[in-house]
């Protein structure tokens, strides 16, 4: 039983570690490198990640600089940030491309606000998700004469804690993230 409780813990904690990624890439009006961690630029006709194929740099608090390896990957980089949904436009002067963060307005930051509990809103959904499937295999463990009932209620019960507490945790991340995003 405690083999399984581990792995519903460990499926709770990838939950909560990819919601923390996601709220890295939402930028907040200041240049964060990890706004292009989802951006993959066509290398040689493989998709790459762009910090894979050039040097990321933040020479300015509102902006980005990409020097590629190759002066033949400028145009790809380009093509790739301005298909991502990062809303930027590249500025290439032959050498770099520039990326340059605009201050944020009032109701792109509520927007964003609203994203990032959107976002904490599903995280929670999928912890639920966990915690019904982790419900279910007790069930069956008792089902199948594996466990006592009263094993199965002390199962639920951790599974219970464990639950709050990580849906504390994404309550705790929206919380900071919003603030964060808030804050001028």
């Amino acid at each position: 039983m405690q083999e399984i409780l581990q792995v519903y813990d460990e499926k709770m904690n990838k939950t909560l570690n990819a919601l923390e990624n996601d709220f890295v890439t939402i930028r907040a009006g200041r240049a964060n490198p990890h706004v292009l961690d989802k951006i993959r630029v066509d290398y040689y006709g493989t998709p790459t990640p762009l910090q894979q194929v050039g040097n990321v740099t933040i020479p300015e608090a509102r902006m980005i600089v990409i020097q590629p390896w190759e002066k033949g990957l400028l145009k790809a980089i380009e093509k790739a940030i301005l298909t991502s949904d990062l809303g930027i436009n590249p500025t290439n002067d032959g050498t770099m491309i520039r990326l340059v963060f605009p201050e944020l307005t009032e109701d792109r930051r509520k927007e964003l606000v609203k994203d990032v509990k959107k976002k904490g809103e599903n995280a929670k959904v999928a912890i639920r998700n966990i915690r019904r499937d982790a419900n279910d295999a007790f069930k069956k463990q008792l089902k199948a004469e594996e466990i006592s009932e009263d094993e199965q209620a002390d199962a639920e019960d951790k599974i219970q804690k464990l639950t709050d507490k990580m849906i504390a945790q994404i309550d705790k991340a929206i919380e900071e993230k919003s603030k964060d995003l808030l804050t001028v």
